[in-house]
This record gives C-alpha cells, structure tokens and sequence, in this order.
C-alpha cells in the first residue's frame, strides 16, 4: 500500500554532517528521514524556498527538457528500503505511453516537487525504517555519540514540525 507523503523538512545529520530529508505521510503522521547528497539537498532546498538560478540547476534542465517533449511526471514512489538505502520509481506520462524509472530518492524527489508531483511511500519502507533493517554499524562509540543516537531514536514527526527549511 502506498501512502501519500510530503517534505517535512531538511536536517543535517549532526556525525557525519549529511543532509536528511523528512518525508511526513498524510494520514498515520509516519516520519521518513532519508539520508541524501549535499548537491540533491540543494536542489530540494531551492524549490521548497522558491529560489531561482540565473542557470538551470540539473533537475531543473530536466524538468525543463522533459516540458519540451510532453513528458509529464504523474508521481514519485520511495518503494524500497534494502541494506539501508531507499529505492523510488519515477511514474512518467507521455502522449504515446506510461513508463517508470529506478531513481535514487533524492532526485526522485527533486523532480517530484519540479513537476508538482505527489510523493509516496510504500508501506514496506515506513515498517523498514522504524525498525531498521539488517544490522547498523555505530561509529561513534563516545558518549557524545551515543547521546545522539538516542536523541535520534527519540525523535517524533512532530518535532521535525519545529524547524524551518
């Protein structure tokens, strides 16, 4: 089952200073923290505060070249979560035909917000995520570390509510 998400915010991950992006779902207040590259965090930034390059930023030239063939984006699905790392389809809609492609989130979702396209998330990934998956190497074995770990683990969808992006 697929449930409607948007972006709740943009966090930096406070160990490895990597960029999270928060996925919210609609209904259930699911929180979905996924990792992602500084330059996608960019990309994702710029469109949730309405900033405008006088180039085209990557995403945006494939928005814009997807535009000039009458190719429209109907949806994007995070659809996986294997050995921690998320999966997403992008849905495409043209005049001849419906296709999908694998997609690393990130951009997935980049485009998704480009295009005014939904975001969902597979149940299997919202179950994943909150129990973790496979196992995880701490790396920060410090108290400093293991004080964050907890703080993170703590964390409620509400509290990514409280920053701004």
């Amino acid at each position: 089952m697929l449930h409607k998400a948007n972006v709740a915010g943009l966090t930096m991950d406070p160990t490895s200073n990597t960029p999270i992006i928060i996925l919210k779902t609609e209904t259930g207040d699911q929180a979905i923290p996924i990792w992602i590259g500084l330059l996608e965090a960019t990309s994702i930034a710029s469109v949730l505060q309405n900033i405008q390059f006088e180039r085209p930023m990557t995403h945006d030239l494939f928005r814009n070249f997807s535009r000039h063939l009458n190719i429209k984006v109907t949806k994007v699905e995070v659809c996986d979560l294997r050995d921690n790392t998320f999966f997403a389809l992008i849905h495409f809609d043209s005049d001849s035909h419906s296709f999908t492609l694998d997609a690393r989130p990130s951009d997935a979702i980049a485009i998704a917000l480009r295009f005014e396209a939904p975001i969902y998330v597979d149940e299997k990934v919202i179950e994943k995520s909150k129990r973790g998956e496979g196992d995880v190497e701490v790396l920060d074995q410090s108290e400093e570390g293991k004080k964050w770990a907890e703080y993170l683990e703590n964390l409620s969808p509400e509290d990514f509510g409280k920053y701004k992006v």
